[in-house]
């Protein structure tokens, strides 16, 4: 059995953060954390000296990995390159459980296509299935409600998919300008001329040639929210509601199925989804930048109302932790129900009820930072395989520091 005690952290707890803490690690599991008994730290603990020690980071929403693979327009990396590169970021993060976004859409504004996300997500699945990967590598599938194609690729995807410990995430999304996401349409109109250098004649052209181009996919968007619902309601997927905007499109998609509601775009959406007993997901960049990006509602405003379950990364993972130490350090939430955001409510939110807290019987996912003139630096990162006593476990910073690993 192989056991690693930490002393002397700062650590945050499901209820509360004890300052002067002890956890102790066996076989991969949480099996004590609390405060420090004086006299009684066993002799092997590994002394913290006051670092912040929690829960490894469940990131439920990023679709980083695309700029990984394709960081300029006319560049593109292998698939097995971009996931690897990508992994080494997402672990200084503090991400142990990674939810890669991967679209069954084709969209040239955002450089996309169906080929190349199955691509991404063939790789992704290799590296998770390799046993050295420095993260527990997940997909998010993202579905194009208006697209028939995509919802067949799908469909056929799932179909192949192997026995999963969980329900695989899918997200249905409407991206078609005027509602959801970019329901401002004067926002999406600035943007839109700003990214693509038009004048503001062309990129009102580009908004109305997007939407016209969609609107024959409305009826197709019914039935696609009618196949997903059906594989909801049999357990086949965890459905995820993008982007809602009204009690009325909550009621909607909950009545067909959806178990999430993916950064809603208003208060109101926010309100009726908690009502209607669904997790909210809100972007960590919305929080660090203090708004949307795109004219939607503060996430910081729907976590002061107590409307937000989880943070997600969207499209920076690097956000998570800072959001989070910055709402703590501002006093909108307290640091344990600010760390929640991004650990046991994003658990709870991918359908993971094995990790996300220090607590007994957990994974010991985790990770030890400190925190210096506003910004942390991470110091250590631990996934519960790194910890255990298998001689196929990866080889850890934890596993050489108990010198478990000789020459």
């Amino acid at each position: 059995m192989s056991r690693h005690v930490f002393a002397h952290a700062r650590a945050v707890l499901p209820d509360r953060t004890v300052d002067d803490a002890l956890l102790v690690v066996e076989d991969g599991i949480v099996v004590a954390a609390g405060p420090v008994v004086p006299g009684k730290v066993p002799a092997e603990a590994q002394d913290l000296r006051g670092a912040l020690v929690m829960p490894g980071i469940v990131d439920t929403h990023s679709d980083a990995l695309e700029k990984e693979q394709r960081p300029r327009p006319t560049v593109e990396f292998a698939p097995e390159f971009a996931v690897a590169s990508f992994e080494g970021r997402v672990r200084a993060a503090g991400v142990t459980t990674m939810h890669h976004a991967v679209s069954y859409q084709t969209n040239v504004y955002k450089d996309r296509t169906i080929e190349r996300s199955l691509e991404l997500a063939a790789a992704v699945r290799e590296r998770a299935a390799s046993g050295q990967a420095l993260v527990d590598h997940r997909l998010l599938h993202r579905l194009d409600a208006r697209d028939a194609d995509a919802l067949k690729v799908l469909r056929d995807t799932l179909a192949a998919l192997p026995a999963q410990d969980v329900p695989p995430l899918v997200s249905y999304e409407d991206h078609t300008p005027g509602q959801g996401q970019y329901r401002d349409l004067d926002s999406f109109r600035a943007m839109i001329q700003q990214s693509e250098n038009l004048d503001a004649e062309g990129a009102a052209a580009y908004v109305r040639d997007r939407i016209e181009s969609r609107s024959s996919g409305l009826a197709q968007r019914l039935r696609t929210l009618e196949q997903l619902g059906s594989w909801a309601r049999a357990g086949r997927v965890r459905l995820l509601a993008h982007d809602v905007e009204s009690a009325e499109q909550v009621a909607e998609v909950r009545s067909a199925g959806a178990a999430v509601a993916e950064f809603p775009t208003t208060v109101e959406a926010a309100r009726a989804a908690k009502a209607a007993g669904l997790p909210v997901v809100a972007g960590a960049p919305n929080v660090l930048r203090g708004g949307s990006h795109s004219g939607n509602v503060s996430a910081e405003e729907l976590i002061a109302l107590d409307l937000v379950d989880n943070l997600s990364s969207d499209y920076m993972p690097t956000t998570l932790l800072a959001a989070v130490l910055d709402l703590a350090g501002r006093g909108i939430v307290p640091l344990h129900r600010a760390v929640s955001l991004i650990t046991s409510g994003a658990a709870r939110t991918a359908g993971l009820d094995d990790r996300g807290s220090l607590a007994p019987g957990l994974r010991a996912d985790l990770i030890v930072l400190t925190v210096h003139g506003g910004q942390h630096t991470l110091r250590m990162s631990l996934l519960a395989e790194e910890t255990q006593d298998k001689a196929e476990a990866p080889l850890s910073f934890a596993r050489l520091l108990a010198g478990a690993v000789t020459r």
